[in-house]
């Protein structure tokens, strides 16, 4: 499966659960890790959770299968890892305290895609 295509079940799946403040970076041009970030934020520690299992159980519905998720057990920021793609999925005080929208602020304003909350 090519990465837009796991990039619409991502964001479908954060959307389907009502994610907030979903943003897409296209990191293809500055990194070998990943194509694209999405980083997503919920509204506790169960919203973090359910959010990331639910992307996790969507993109395996499809046919593929996370690499790896981490940080499930205190969930304030759940990573899940698909490669190509590279979801991180944070409470929103751990967002801001880490704030990597601003570590990758380099990059052209035409290389990243922002969605509106939902």
């Amino acid at each position: 499966m090519n990465s837009d295509t796991l990039l619409e079940i991502v964001e479908n799946a954060l959307d389907e659960l009502k994610a907030e403040n979903v943003v897409v970076l296209n990191v293809q041009s500055m990194t070998d890790l990943a194509d694209y970030m999405v980083i997503a934020s919920g509204r506790s520690n169960r919203h973090v959770s359910s959010l990331a299992e639910h992307v996790e159980l969507e993109a395996k519905k499809a046919g593929v299968q996370a690499l790896g998720v981490e940080g499930k057990e205190g969930a304030e920021w759940v990573l899940v890892d698909f490669a190509d793609i590279i979801v991180h999925i944070m409470q929103a005080a751990t967002r801001s305290f880490y704030d990597l929208e601003g570590l990758w602020s380099h990059m052209e304003p035409s290389q990243s895609l922002s969605r509106d909350e939902s």
